[in-house]
């Protein structure tokens, strides 16, 4: 299956909110993704708006041309702003105001009965709805029994692996993971840490169709641009 890169343009917003003024912007870096290959645009408006800004979302929802991904809390108040711009997805992820990144995946078992509820209600307003969860088979069944569209596999601990038995440990994790998503009829994207060195496994799961990667592009940019990072990422993830 082909993949899309879903290019987060996160760290473009960081930059400029370190000295707080309008530049580098990440709409220009969007644009710039597109045009390099990026098949979908992904941004976290975090509730305490540390990069991404309400601005941001509002012009980007008007000049993306391919797929705008939200990444937001499940809460009330992000729902509300969901429905007024559309994106059109919207990825569910854990936060903590306290942390540098998203550390984990959603624990949905738990929270069943409330993401059940913000599922329905953003699918209501024709917005495609995934969760950001961990490669655990418990987490895919209510994943999928909270009737969420898609999940998006945390691969952090594939990244962070320290030696090949575990990378190829926690790799199995994932690929079982998306097989057993895709059977139940979810769709699979994964995301967290991938970088130019650790993509193509991932890369060659057949169920996986979007991968969603911030970091490692934008400083990838920093060093040769950032259509050329894109470019070389997208390489990458079409060698099988």
């Amino acid at each position: 299956m082909a993949q899309r890169l879903g290019v987060n343009v996160d760290h473009v917003a960081t930059l400029r909110q370190a000295r707080r003024v309008s530049y580098p912007d990440p709409v220009t870096a969007a644009m710039l993704a597109e045009l390099a290959g990026a098949e979908q645009i992904t941004i976290h408006l975090r509730e305490d708006r540390r990069h991404i800004q309400d601005r941001d979302l509002r012009i980007l929802r008007d000049t993306v041309q391919t797929v705008l991904n939200l990444e937001m809390a499940a809460s009330a108040e992000m729902v509300k702003v969901a429905y007024e711009f559309k994106p059109d997805t919207v990825t569910l992820v854990p936060e903590r105001r306290e942390e540098l990144t998203t550390e984990g995946g959603l624990d949905v078992s738990s929270q069943r009965d409330q993401l059940t509820k913000l599922i329905k209600n953003l699918k209501d307003g024709d917005i495609v709805v995934s969760l950001f969860i961990d490669p655990d088979l418990d987490q895919i069944r209510a994943s999928h029994r909270c009737n969420a569209d898609r999940v998006e596999l945390h691969t952090g601990r594939y990244c962070e692996a320290r030696n090949e038995k575990d990378r190829q440990k926690e790799l199995s994790r994932i690929v079982d993971a998306a097989k057993a998503a895709a059977k139940l009829g979810l769709g699979v994207a994964a995301g967290h840490g991938l970088n130019y060195e650790n993509v193509r496994p991932i890369a060659r799961i057949q169920e996986i169709d979007e991968l969603n990667i911030g970091h490692a592009l934008v400083a990838r940019a920093v060093l040769v641009g950032l259509e050329r990072a894109v470019r070389e990422m997208i390489h990458l993830m079409s060698e099988k």
